[in-house]
């Protein structure tokens, strides 16, 4: 029924593999359409994205600022009033690699927009990992 495929498609987690040059910084690209949504919290973690929240959370953003951070070495350099909140990890050492996930927290049931990003090592393509859709 529609409402299935509906349901289907919200649950939907995209996903993407990273390489990464040590020393480098990286940038995980996650946006969303702020002018429809309007300002929302998201958070960036390390690992599978679970059920709320994120996983070893490394930043984490009200819509408006950062309100949370592991390290420096973690920017959100977007524009976060435009729905722009990918991560830039400064200076990405080896013990970088793995998944990371980013969680924008859309109200309501289910409507979350997820997206998982894998760091390899590696040669980069100019320091900037994008996924082949957007949220």
């Amino acid at each position: 029924s529609e409402s299935i495929d509906d349901l289907c498609w919200l649950l939907t987690v995209w996903t993407s593999l990273c390489h990464m040059e040590v020393g480098t910084d990286v940038t995980l690209t996650c946006t969303y359409d702020a002018h429809y949504y309007g300002k929302l919290s998201v958070c960036w973690g390390r690992g599978a994205i679970p059920n709320r929240g994120c996983a070893n959370e490394v930043i984490k953003t009200d819509g408006n600022s950062v309100i949370s951070r592991l390290s420096e070495r973690y920017l959100l350099v977007g524009g976060l009033g435009e729905g722009d909140v990918s991560l830039t990890i400064r200076q990405v050492e080896e013990s970088d690699s793995g998944m990371y996930g980013c969680r924008v927290d859309i109200p309501g049931w289910f409507n979350d927009h997820k997206h998982q990003l894998t760091l390899t090592g590696g040669e980069g393509k100019n320091g900037h990992c994008s996924l082949d859709s957007c949220v």
